[in-house]
């Protein structure tokens, strides 16, 4: 509550700076004193001495201020009732940090009640003398900011210098974010390596984490099969259903629906990659799978199961239709109509002209449309837990069982498992190959695109 309060207060601190600024600003057109900037720069340039300051004070204080208070707790009496072993006893710190933020939380340790009282006091008393150092790291800088404020300044300078510099450091974010996804991955893959070879890892064909103990524990983590699933359900089962619906959609929503069809299909059909993932897997497993597994047995098929790829893929199939239908669309639309006209001119008919002209034309949008599906479908995980099952199958039959890298990534990091065992770090093996393989896909999309937007610029 505190610290919402602290930063209420500190937007209002600096809205009153902008208005100051902006006031005396205007005395230098007033006075015919000539001015740099507008009055609404000067009262931004003053507003930021004040949030700047004061945010990065905040920041830091909430960084600090945990510590402090268990460093302070640890100087109490009543601190010396925590048990000695150290997990125990972080059990019972985090039950008492959690109790003095919410009294009504349930609790297993009952010193885990008595630690409450002296952990909120101090929370209060360091929020406290936060508030004090922000605030008065806000009127320094209010200070200095308002000595600064004259009619040549350039404040407009300033103001868009900071806002360059914001939004360089939300640009920074994403690559940041990348960089330490690829460097986490990285390490504990290199980890697992240290454990199983990379050669059993990635030309193996027994994947059966379960049963790794001993020292010869390479020959149980193969993952081809792993990698067989993904690609079979993903790009192969799933594509067979995307790319004919998607491309013919994306066909007659161009060429042969009128302008209120269009209106109204073209939203609709987009809805689909809106739709929650998890649904998709209930529909597959609740739906899709029953109608294969009736319709296997009625082909005579013994023991037909629920779980099977061919009713993973076909839902995943009808879910990355948008990436299809919307890419073709955009492709097919930006064909010039000069080349369909001058076909139409030369006797062709519509659908001649759209097989031979504008299909041809737009190819390169169309695959990178379907390359861009092929690496959303390879990263899906709902639908694949609910409907494909948990078998390492080798097969081309698309009615067995069958898993892939998402499934067991969420397997082999669920429950209670041990971070540095084998089992655990071979989800980050899996990860950083998913990682390598989407992102090649995407490239080669972004490259295929970056071509075809360039012939008809």
């Amino acid at each position: 509550m505190i610290q919402l309060v602290i930063l209420s207060a500190l937007a209002a601190l600096a809205l009153s700076g902008w208005f100051a600024g902006r006031s005396k600003a205007r005395m230098f057109t007033r006075d015919k004193v000539s001015a740099w900037s507008r009055p609404q720069y000067h009262g931004a340039h003053l507003a930021l001495w004040i949030l700047v300051p004061g945010m990065l004070a905040w920041l830091v204080w909430s960084a600090i201020a945990p510590g402090l208070v268990d460093a302070a707790l640890m100087t109490m009496p009543i601190a010396q009732q925590l048990p000695v072993a150290e997990l125990e006893r972080a059990s019972v710190l985090a039950e008492a940090h959690a109790l003095a933020a919410n009294p009504d939380a349930g609790s297993f340790f009952p010193l885990a009640k008595e630690l409450a009282g002296p952990i909120g006091e101090l929370r209060t008393r360091y929020d406290l003398i936060g508030a004090v150092l922000v605030a008065v790291l806000a009127f320094a800088g209010g200070a200095w900011g308002f000595s600064r404020l004259r009619a040549d300044y350039p404040a407009r300078t300033q103001v868009e210098r900071a806002i360059m510099l914001l939004l360089l450091l939300a640009s920074l974010v994403a690559i940041l974010t990348t960089f330490g996804i690829v460097a986490s991955l990285v390490y504990e893959t290199g980890l697992f390596f240290n454990k199983v070879s990379p050669v059993d890892f990635l030309t193996g064909t027994h994947w059966s984490p379960g049963a790794a103990v001993g020292d010869d524990i390479g020959s149980n983590f193969g993952a081809i099969p792993l990698f067989w699933g993904t690609l079979y359900i993903g790009a192969v089962i799933a594509m067979i259903v995307a790319i004919p619906l998607g491309l013919m959609s994306a066909i007659y929503l161009t060429q042969y629906a009128s302008a209120r069809v269009r209106r109204w299909i073209k939203p609709m059909l987009e809805i689909l990659a809106g739709v929650p993932t998890v649904v998709y897997g209930y529909f597959a497993a609740l739906t899709v799978a029953p109608l294969v597994r009736d319709v296997a047995a009625a082909l005579g098929r013994d023991n037909a199961s629920t779980e099977s790829a061919l009713a993973a893929g076909l839902v995943m199939g009808v879910m990355i239709i948008p990436f299809v239908s919307s890419m073709a669309d955009d492709s097919i639309a930006a064909v010039p109509s000069a080349m369909a006209d001058g076909s139409l001119a030369m006797g062709a008919t519509k659908s001649e002209t759209i097989k031979r002209v504008l299909i041809p034309a737009a190819l390169p949008g169309i695959v990178a449309g379907v390359m861009l599906a092929v690496s959303r479908a390879i990263g899906e995980t709902m639908i694949v837990v609910m409907a494909a099952g948990a078998a390492a199958n080798l097969s081309l039959d698309p009615l067995e069982s069958m898993t892939t890298v998402t499934f067991q990534i969420v397997q082999l990091l669920t429950g209670d498992q041990e971070f540095d065992s084998s089992r655990t770090l071979s989800a980050f093996a899996l990860g950083l190959v998913l990682f390598i393989v989407t992102l090649v896909l995407n490239i080669v999309a972004l490259r295929v695109v970056k071509r075809f937007r360039e012939a008809y610029d």
